[in-house]
């Protein structure tokens, strides 16, 4: 079975110690339906250690395009303002398992 980037930084998260949940969500209209992320850059919600930490999932080689796509939103100023942690997670696999990029935007 293949892990979507999603579910490895849910996994990686939940392993230090957050509650993490999946906070994209899809929506139909206008059709072809389509996932819309939080704030329009978040997959998953980290909170734990004091903190609360978003994440953008890809894969490695796409982990450019995520962070300018992220410095173009309109929420980041308020999450920064916020104490949010803003992240990158670009997956790949290496020597047969998963390692993750992580590239803090916050």
């Amino acid at each position: 079975m293949s892990l979507s980037p999603t579910q490895l930084s849910l996994r990686a998260y939940r392993e230090l110690g957050y509650v993490a949940e999946v906070v994209e969500r899809w929506v139909s209209q206008p059709a072809p339906g389509h996932r819309k992320d939080l704030f329009g850059f978040v997959d998953v919600l980290a909170v734990g250690n004091g903190l609360t930490v978003a994440v953008q999932c890809t894969s490695d080689a796409n982990v450019a395009s995520r962070i300018r796509k992220i410095a173009d939103e309109e929420a980041l100023p308020n999450l920064r303002e916020a104490g949010w942690i803003v992240v990158v997670h670009g997956w790949k696999k290496q020597g047969g398992r998963w390692v993750v990029r992580e590239v803090n935007v916050s």
